[in-house]
């Protein structure tokens, strides 16, 4: 039986299987019930790993062994593995929630912190830097700056990353604001984004610029991210962000970013304006 090899990757990413037991259970899905020689020929695996992989399935819950001789397997319908599955997720997910829960302030975490911070002090001021891949990573990371942040968070975006620091961030942006912290907003503010703006205005500044391409967020001016790529032309997955912690640079551009910042429009007149020209 030829399987395509789509199916068998998405098989692989959604029930968290490798290659040979993908092709075990596809090979027992089209039949029923196999021996683990049918199973072999079938899925095209080895036979000497078919044994070993219909245990293992077995142990998943994917699979029963059929007493008798030959042994045969049966296969379990799909739809009730996704059920066991979702309900096995949803107990280690509450599991996991309570076991974290209990490490704030625990022994183990005034040790860790411990050890980070000394380490931290051993770092040479160049090492503090990393490039992070992906907008997931870099929305991760921005949002672990952010909540570390004390006293100001400057940020310059585009339309588009307008839109996803109101998606992603604005509870982190809220907290940062009622904290004391500083926020101010650089970003082109067009129609598309206007309920972005207006989300982030209650709790930061926000101004319209348009006249500079670029995203970057600089912290308490002593470490930036900026990303190397614009994200209109990038796909999210290859997006790329440079983290660097150097209050020299960061202390400079944020000098640069203020300067600019004073000649910038009020997001609320630019607001006003295009609300007015829809009217």
């Amino acid at each position: 039986m030829v399987i395509d090899d789509d199916v068998l990757e998405e098989m692989r990413d959604k029930f968290g299987l490798n290659l040979y037991e993908a092709r075990v259970w596809a090979a027992l899905l089209s039949r029923g019930i196999c021996t683990a020689g049918e199973i072999s020929e079938l899925g095209g695996v080895p036979r000497s790993r078919a044994y070993d992989v219909l245990e293992t399935l077995e142990k998943k819950g994917f699979v029963v062994m059929k007493l008798g001789k030959p042994i045969k397997y049966l296969a379990i319908d799909p739809s009730e593995i996704v059920e066991r599955l979702r309900k096995r997720v949803n107990k280690d997910y509450e599991e996991r929630h309570v076991s974290l829960e209990k490490l704030d302030g625990s022994d183990l975490m005034g040790k860790l912190d411990t050890l980070y911070n000394e380490g931290i002090r051993m770092l040479d001021p160049t090492e503090m830097s990393s490039s992070l891949k992906g907008r997931y990573n870099i929305h991760d990371h921005l949002e672990l700056m952010m909540n570390d942040a004390i006293k100001s968070i400057d940020i310059v975006t585009t339309e588009e990353g307008l839109n996803r620091l109101a998606e992603y961030h604005l509870p982190v942006i809220k907290g940062a604001s009622e904290r004391g912290v500083k926020v101010k907003i650089a970003a082109p503010i067009s129609r598309s984004g206007l309920a972005a703006a207006k989300y982030l205005l209650e709790f930061s500044g926000v101004r319209h610029m348009d006249h500079i391409k670029a995203r970057f967020n600089i912290i308490d001016h002593e470490e930036v991210m900026f990303m190397i790529m614009p994200d209109i032309s990038i796909h999210p997955t290859y997006d790329t962000g440079i983290w660097i912690h150097s209050p020299f640079f960061a202390k400079a551009l944020a000098d640069l970013f203020e300067h600019t910042w004073e000649h910038l429009e009020h997001a609320e007149k630019v607001i006003k304006k295009i609300e007015a020209e829809e009217v």
